[in-house]
């Protein structure tokens, strides 16, 4: 008599962020037994990948303490581009893949970017918010403003790491008439190097992954550098920026502005100095978030973990695909 072989356990460490109730984890189901966990604590990842044929993470960290825990593991699936998260060198030791999804997010991170750019330029959430406190009616103009309006065309745009997400910004600053400094880790035709791009940008948005290399990229030198009342716009990884010079640099006047939608400790302290710098848009790591993206994320993991449990994983990031446990 045969038995069926039993389904795979599939363990989602943190689920809510990607799924808060407004999509469906059918595409994983159909895989194996699946867990969703909205969130786990560092304390609880080992018990709750113990027995787990594939994990899937967004944020939730993923140590070699942890995966050494996990005999059964086949694979790791990050739901989200970056990796970071996870050990790629301790999951590579224990011959587990990593897989990441690439390009769910281009699309609504590159409006994310210029949602915040014109936040700075437009300043149309600060405006509406006066006009709702009576301040428009109060008014003894037809108009009024705070601060000064900017327009884009004819500004220079810098874009730092120019992959899917950096290519899609680009033509979006094109078609607003503004024109388009790249600098790239592997150069190709036309790029300028970093300290060039500074000092001849009027917006430069940050789009390159967070590495020993890159981190701390923008520093109080490269800040220095920027043009007076250049704004800096960051949407990749907060890390990319050192925040105490960031700080100074709003505080003196010397940076026009920040926008924002990453730091270097996410959630921030209530009382992190950046919440309350001048000219400086936050927004809560959301570029990545929308409806649409976040339903081609889940998609893109489950094709992921389908081919994790068939033995031929796809967008390895931490070892050849071919490479046996």
């Amino acid at each position: 008599m045969t038995h069926p072989s039993p389904r795979p356990r599939l363990v989602v460490l943190d689920g809510h962020t990607n799924n808060p109730g407004d999509l469906s984890w059918a595409p994983l189901e159909v895989l194996g037994d699946l867990m969703v966990h909205p969130r786990t604590p560092p304390e609880l990842v080992a018990e709750r990948i113990a027995d787990a044929d594939v994990v899937l993470t967004n944020k939730t960290r993923l140590d070699g303490e942890g995966l050494a825990a996990a005999p059964r593991l086949r694979g790791i699936a990050v739901l989200a581009t970056g990796h970071d998260v996870v050990d790629g060198i301790a999951a590579r030791r224990l011959g587990v893949p990593v897989c990441n999804v690439p390009e769910y997010g281009t699309a609504s991170v590159a409006q994310a970017v210029f949602a915040l750019l014109l936040e700075l330029t437009n300043h149309t959430g600060s405006l509406a918010a006066a006009v709702r406190q009576g301040r428009w009616s109060a008014c003894p103009d037809f108009c009024f403003w705070d601060e000064t309006l900017l327009e884009l065309a004819g500004l220079t745009f810098g874009v730092v790491g120019q992959g899917r997400i950096g290519e899609a910004v680009a033509r979006i600053a094109r078609a607003f008439g503004m024109e388009v400094l790249s600098h790239r880790h592997h150069p190709q035709p036309g790029d300028v190097d970093l300290d060039t791009l500074l000092a001849q940008s009027d917006v430069v948005s940050l789009h390159c992954p967070l590495t020993p290399q890159t981190h701390g990229l923008i520093n109080a030198d490269r800040l220095a550098r920027l043009r007076p009342g250049a704004l800096l716009l960051n949407t990749a990884r907060g890390a990319l920026v050192e925040e105490t010079a960031l700080l100074e640099a709003l505080q003196s006047g010397h940076l026009g502005g920040a926008g924002l939608d990453v730091l270097c400790m996410e959630p921030p302290a209530p009382n992190h100095p950046l919440l309350s710098a001048p000219r400086c848009v936050i927004t809560p790591h959301v570029a990545w978030a929308s409806l649409a993206a976040r339903r081609r994320l889940i998609d893109a993991t489950a094709a992921n973990v389908a081919a994790l449990l068939a033995g031929s994983p796809i967008h390895v990031v931490n070892l050849d695909p071919a490479t046996p446990r």
